[in-house]
């Protein structure tokens, strides 16, 4: 093996001191760090969390998360479990999936989604379980697409029962979870229920009786399909002979929405 000559040596000597110098200053810088230095050469995520960062941009701060930089750091991205546990949520793999950690509330949904949201959604799900529809088989951000917090009109899907019906209507009878459950206040017009009985609410408009001004609600009353019975109101207005001979109500009379029309 060839003698390193003296100048070689010098070289090799000085080479060694300045990597030394060059890894001491980096670590020094490094320890140095404030977070205004992250800015410097960090443009997106500082604005993004000056933006939205919510609890990221409020209770912590670049170096809280980033606790090294490269390349002495190897790796310097944190696990979102480091900071978050306790639900089902916090338990779910590849987090950035739909959290940006640098706006993380700006709940990004792609793919088919279902067991993720349920993880917090439990409510709605128990609705979609219990009561099943077409509902209960699709993909949660196939109605709340793209972005959390996103409510769709029924209409983007569903054609209204008639022309006169607008978006705000559908929620009278309708709750998204459980569609097929019809429940309404006892506010609800007439007019909406007319969109699907038209035969009972034409037979109503032109009823001579008291029957023409009461509201459908007060005797289909709570849910859908409900029949009240006649003597629910009435109670045994005829004779007692009346009603031995004719037992049911029908026997007389048509439906409570055309009692104009007797039978004989």
């Amino acid at each position: 093996m060839k003698q390193l000559s003296a100048s070689n040596h010098t070289i090799l000597v000085a080479l060694f001191f300045c990597i030394f110098l060059l890894i001491s200053s980096t670590a020094s810088a490094e320890s140095n760090l404030s977070i205004k230095d992250c800015s410097k050469c960090h443009e997106t995520e500082p604005s993004e969390i000056n933006a939205a960062g919510a609890a990221h941009e409020s209770q912590i701060n670049c170096l809280d998360c980033h606790t090294g930089h490269r390349p002495m750091s190897a790796n310097n991205i944190p696990a979102c479990s480091q900071c978050h546990e306790g639900s089902d949520h916090y338990s779910l793999e590849n987090c950035l999936r739909c959290h940006n950690p640098h706006q993380p509330l700006n709940v990004i949904l792609e793919g088919e989604l279902k067991a993720e949201c349920l993880t917090c959604h439990t409510e709605q799900n128990d609705q979609l379980i219990t009561n099943p529809s077409m509902h209960s088989d699709m993909s949660c951000n196939f109605c709340h697409a793209d972005k959390h917090g996103v409510i769709p009109d029924c209409t983007e899907c569903h054609e209204p029962h008639s022309a006169e019906m607008v978006q705000n209507d559908c929620a009278t009878c309708h709750a998204a979870h459980q569609p097929m459950v019809l429940e309404y206040p006892d506010t609800t017009k007439n007019l909406l229920c007319a969109s699907c009985h038209e035969t009972a609410y034409t037979e109503l408009l032109a009823s001579t009786t008291k029957h023409h001004d009461v509201g459908c609600v007060e005797c289909h009353a709570d849910k859908h399909k409900t029949v009240p019975q006649c003597s629910d109101c009435h109670g045994i207005p005829h004779a007692a002979g009346i009603h031995a001979k004719f037992p049911q109500c029908g026997n007389c009379h048509n439906t409570a929405h055309d009692l104009d029309n007797l039978k004989n």
